[in-house]
């Protein structure tokens, strides 16, 4: 991957050389999904990896700290066996990482099936106050699961006449199967000094449980150096799990404008705007003084900026292949909180089509 990537660097950095290629503005950034169609008999794989790094709490537009989170904030269980009124428990960050492997195929020019698969490390730190009140810290603790995520299958059924290079104007209609767990378990620290392994609260679990739909379009179109689209889409859930909830509903509208240095190299701005529901019901096995327990505080609306880098090779071993990057920052964040705040999302990725 090494070598493929400085290669194309070097073919990205002399325009003068020949190409038959690919035009790398031809994609959409690589944090941009099922963002285009194949040519009948046409395979693609690829592989992506994105790290989400969050840090901090806020509840709607407001950071609250862990004190404050600690002696104002109701415990949703408070009058069950050892549970105290406010939560003693805060997460104070929380790293995601995924991998992402997917494989499309052009049935015709006008139908791309596509399938994606991933494999996730989640890791959150902690905070535990001491007894029923006070500011008194007890100790930290970090809960860590991984396994394989949910995987997508879907169609991409092209809406354009394709007859313009660059341009086209997708419908996506896809299918997420629940692959991944949700009954991870680690040892956490309670306020009362215990060291139990319970059943970890929603953000630390590895799917859906369910069966969700997730219909999308995408536009994108180029002329000469410059490239944009957009795409907008959805995650409707078909109802609760096995364990008696169903996460949010979600929509997502992304725009982004590119800049070609060469047929080989381009780089590209991203706007990406986010609303997701609560969680609606509750895993019964999940019941702890921390917010990530409470179905309540989960989803919101937030917006993200994002900068990226297509490359893509045109000669000899190297045509067909796109190395990409994208790192991303937000700019509006309203969380159905408390919640932690993402505060970067980077993803780096490479493609082969043949």
């Amino acid at each position: 991957m090494k070598r493929i990537s400085l290669a194309v660097l070097a073919l990205a950095t002399s325009p003068a050389l020949a190409h038959d290629g690919p035009h790398a503005a031809d994609h959409a950034p690589i944090g941009v999904m099922a963002d285009h169609r194949h040519k009948a008999g046409e395979f693609m794989v690829s592989y992506r990896f994105m790290r989400m790094d969050m840090e901090g709490n806020r509840d709607g537009t407001d950071t609250l700290s862990p004190e404050e989170i600690a002696t104002t904030v109701p415990n949703r269980f408070f009058g069950r066996p050892m549970q105290p009124p406010t939560l003693r428990v805060v997460p104070l960050e929380m790293t995601m990482d995924m991998h992402m492997v997917g494989a499309m195929w052009g049935v015709t020019d006008k139908v791309t099936l596509m399938a994606m698969g991933s494999y996730l490390t989640n890791t959150m730190d902690h905070v535990t106050f001491q007894g029923g009140m006070g500011t008194t810290e007890l100790g930290n603790f970090e809960t860590e699961t991984a396994g394989f995520g949910d995987t997508t299958v879907a169609a991409i059924i092209g809406l354009d006449d394709g007859k313009k290079e660059g341009r086209q104007f997708n419908l996506n209609l896809g299918i997420s199967l629940p692959t991944g767990s949700i009954e991870e378990t680690d040892q956490i620290l309670t306020p009362m000094g215990m060291r139990p392994e319970p059943r970890l609260p929603y953000p630390m679990q590895l799917g859906s449980g369910t069966y969700d739909f997730k219909p999308g379009f995408t536009y994108r179109d180029r002329e000469g150096k410059l490239a944009w689209g957009g795409q907008v889409s959805g995650v409707v859930r078909s109802g609760d799990n096995g364990e008696g909830y169903t996460l949010g509903d979600r929509a997502e509208a992304t725009a982004w404008f590119g800049y070609a240095h060469s047929h080989a190299a381009a780089g590209f701005i991203r706007l990406k705007g986010v609303t997701q529901g609560r969680i609606d019901g509750q895993d019964p096995l999940i019941v702890a003084p921390v917010q990530t327990a409470d179905p309540a505080n989960f989803g919101g609306e937030t917006v993200e900026v994002f900068l990226g880098l297509n490359l893509a090779g045109q000669q000899g071993a190297l045509r067909g292949h796109r190395v990409a990057a994208e790192v991303g920052f937000p700019i509006y964040r309203d969380l159905n909180g408390p919640q932690l705040e993402t505060d970067l999302t980077a993803t780096i990725g490479w493609q082969y089509a043949f």
